[in-house]
Formats: C-alpha cells, sequence, structure tokens
C-alpha cells in the first residue's frame, strides 16, 4: 500500500513509520526536516507544511491512505494550532481524492465515567491538557465530515516506548484500564494496531480505543 505519513518522525509517527515499512508498505513521510529521517527501503520523504493546504494536497495526491500522527506540543498555543493545522489535513485529503485518514488521536476525550471525559478530571495533567482538548475538538470536527472515510485510534492514558507484544484490548469510547487500574500501552503495540486497521478496516468513520 502506497501510504503518506504526516508526523512520521515523531514519538508515534516514528514508531508507525517503521511498523508500515516492516509490513512492506510504500511511505512518503511528511515532515518538518526531512534530513533527520535515515534512508530506508520504501520510504521517501518531503518537507511539508501541514497549514499550506494546496501544496500538501499535491504531496498526498496519488496515495492509498493517509495517516497524521500530527501535533501542537511544540507550539505556544497547542489547541488552536492542532485545529488549524488538522483541519488543514482534512481539507488536504479531500481536495488529494486520497480515500482514507487514519488520525493518531489522544486518551483526553475518552470517558472514565458517564458523560466524564479524562481532560475534564481534576487530576488530568496541566502541560497536555491543550493537546487535549485540541484531540477532542479534532474527533468532534470528524465527526461532523460527511463523506470523508476516516478513523481515529484513542491511545491509553499512558503511552510510552516498551515491546511490540500483539497483545491488547481494543475499545470504544470508554478509556480502557488493567486489573490495577492503570491505563497503559506501548508505542510499538499502538502502532500495531493502526496499521492492522489500515489494512483490514473495521472502524470506519468512528473511533476506537487501544490499551492493556
Amino acid at each position: 500500500m502506497n501510504i503518506a505519513l504526516i508526523g512520521a518522525s515523531g514519538f508515534i509517527g516514528s514508531a508507525l513509520r517503521n511498523e508500515a515499512l516492516s509490513r512492506g508498505h510504500r511511505v512518503t513521510a511528511l515532515v518538518g526536516r526531512p534530513q533527520r529521517l535515515e534512508a530506508a527501503p520504501g520510504l521517501t520523504a518531503f518537507a511539508a507544511d501541514v497549514l499550506d493546504t494546496q501544496r500538501l494536497a499535491q504531496q498526498l495526491a496519488g496515495h492509498d491512505a493517509v495517516i497524521s500522527a500530527f501535533s501542537g506540543h511544540s507550539q505556544d498555543d497547542v489547541r488552536d494550532y492542532f485545529n488549524r493545522g488538522s483541519a488543514a489535513i482534512v481539507a488536504a485529503v479531500k481536495q488529494a481524492g486520497v480515500p482514507r485518514l487514519l488520525v493518531v488521536g489522544g486518551a483526553g476525550s475518552l470517558e472514565v465515567a458517564p458523560g466524564l471525559q479524562l481532560v475534564d478530571t481534576p487530576e488530568f495533567p496541566a502541560q497536555w491538557k491543550g493537546s487535549a482538548l485540541g484531540g477532542r475538538d479534532v474527533l468532534e470536527a470528524l465527526r461532523q465530515e460527511p463523506t470523508l472515510d476516516w478513523t481515529y485510534l484513542s491511545p491509553a492514558a499512558l503511552i510510552e516506548p516498551g515491546q511490540r507484544t500483539g497483545r491488547y484490548r481494543l475499545g470504544g469510547e470508554q478509556l480502557l484500564v488493567d486489573e490495577a487500574g492503570d491505563s497503559k500501552i506501548s508505542v510499538e503495540d499502538y502502532a500495531l494496531a493502526l496499521i492492522d486497521e489500515l489494512e483490514q478496516p473495521a472502524h470506519s468513520r468512528r473511533r476506537f480505543s487501544i490499551a492493556y
């Protein structure tokens, strides 16, 4: 499959890039600094600005799917930048005529109790609140899309480097926790699940979640 991966050099984007390449997919990495990516079979890299919709649409054209691992963590106004960038990505995907968009989502919009989302709990870390609120905004915007075939994967509350085990649970709108009450997933297993979804779509036009 010919995949365009936005944010392919980031924390989750790098894991997605490695997982896709290991399965023989062709990956076009759209990043801020392509020179930082190590060459690999099946990988091409281009500099991209997600806010330049016209240019981005040209770069996305001809791909089978787009995976967005875009985030605004390095920006002063994370939520605003995340929203503007994500809207531009959606517009570019539609303009390019790419049939599918898979989005790396956040855990903040998952429910921890009826009507209560993780990001709205008092103990939610302030340093991640902007990106969590942005992730929730993006999900709601996708749900308003009339025709776009999108999928949004929310990780566990804690996603960190670990092992590619292939042993995890998939869920829906609720935060998944283990018997100890912890919500964790490795970035490697997250990438595995999202590339599985790419290859065998099971969550068209909806969000799903993952955790151990």
